[in-house]
């Protein structure tokens, strides 16, 4: 962002410095930048006024726009309109507006960063109001990335690849990059070498078998041995093995799938957390509306969310339809088994009228699952 032209102190004495081309850009492009992380509602309303909200900051962190004489009088009151008592219009074409004040400040195309967009379609789809959300964040995404002519270019994160078809309909020229992607494998997570080298500088040379054994694991690509860097960045910052990553994560959508799946999917579970493969056709790409017709959505979550790693991708058949390869990534993903753990207890409850901990294993709870399946 060109906030930091003159912050080249950030980046010295980091690899990426010693690229020529990448000392050459920084600093030169407006940047917007947002994250849905934490819009989370149980209803449409609500979601709507946490997402105005989030472009409500942008709108204040950048009122320096309105000191130029760049905005028209109308713009100007568009600008002071922009809260989170905004209209849905004003809101849809909130980040595309933004975009042109900030060419005619700076002069270049805008530079657009979208966090975590995938966050309010999970809590969309669980609480009920999904094709309502979707025809609005629909607009919104068509104004910003599509009809929006002062974009540079835009980067969308999340873990859920969303199907084209439902919000991403208005849009093209989109290049989707997964866990199994090989374009920009090697930018992702920390390498071995790196994890080391660290543990080395903090003192820490003997706990590499441990660390390794319990952050190490994730596949992009071809490229293996790949370890989670918030995982790492706080092991060395508290010394301690613990499920940093997975503590951070919501599996609200996971347990929903796990909850409904069949006794096939619950075996595959099984079989995953004996550390054992599975073998597995499912498509990346996720149609939420069809989640409950299509149980292998589940691998694709577990998949894009770094539970499950897949080891190998094999094409099979006259349509080359893929297949995975997938085990448990590390240690700190067998968090799984509370999981599973936790989405079959209401089961119990219901059914059984028995508490879940008069299992001894995981195992034996199954076996009774299956046989009351059978049974019922």
């Amino acid at each position: 962002s060109n906030k930091y032209a003159n912050r080249a102190d950030l980046f010295e004495g980091l690899s990426i410095w010693e690229e020529e081309k990448y000392r050459q850009l920084q600093g030169t492009y407006p940047v917007i930048f947002l994250s849905f992380a934490s819009v989370k509602a149980d209803n449409l309303t609500e979601a709507k006024i946490q997402i105005k909200q989030e472009i409500a900051v942008l709108y204040e962190e950048n009122r320096y726009l309105l000191k130029k004489d760049i905005l028209s009088d109308n713009e100007r009151r568009l600008y002071n309109r922009t809260t989170e008592q905004m209209d849905d219009t004003t809101a849809q074409k909130a980040i595309r507006n933004m975009a042109a004040w900030m060419y005619r400040y700076y002069g270049k195309n805008v530079i657009i960063l979208l966090d975590e967009y995938d966050t309010p379609m999970q809590e969309a789809y669980l609480q009920g109001y999904w094709d309502e959300y979707t025809s609005f964040i629909r607009s919104l995404f068509n104004a910003t990335f599509k009809t929006n002519s002062y974009l540079e270019r835009a980067i969308m994160t999340g873990i859920t690849r969303v199907s084209k078809e439902s919000i991403f309909s208005d849009l093209n020229n989109l290049r989707v990059v997964t866990t199994t992607s090989d374009i920009y494998a090697e930018c992702f997570g920390f390498t071995e070498p790196e994890v080391f080298a660290a543990l080395d500088e903090f003192g820490m040379s003997n706990k590499k078998d441990d660390v390794k054994q319990w952050y190490d694991g994730f596949n992009f690509g071809e490229h293996r041995d790949i370890y989670n860097p918030w995982s790492i960045t706080n092991y060395l910052d508290e010394g301690k093995l613990r499920a940093y990553w997975a503590a951070t994560s919501s599996n609200g959508l996971v347990s929903r799938l796990i909850r409904t799946a069949s006794v096939d999917v619950k075996e595959k579970m099984e079989d995953l957390l004996k550390g054992q493969e599975i073998v597995v056709n499912f498509d990346e790409q996720i149609v939420y509306n069809q989640l409950d017709h299509n149980e292998n959505a589940i691998w694709s979550l577990l998949l894009a969310s770094g539970y499950l790693k897949a080891d190998q991708v094999e094409h099979r058949g006259r349509l080359n339809k893929p297949w995975y390869h997938l085990t448990i990534t590390n240690l700190e993903y067998y968090f799984m088994e509370q999981l599973l753990l936790f989405a079959l207890s209401d089961f119990f409850i219901i059914i059984c009228n028995l508490p879940i901990l008069s299992f001894p294993d995981i195992v034996s709870l199954h076996r009774i699952v299956k046989q009351l399946f059978i049974t019922f």
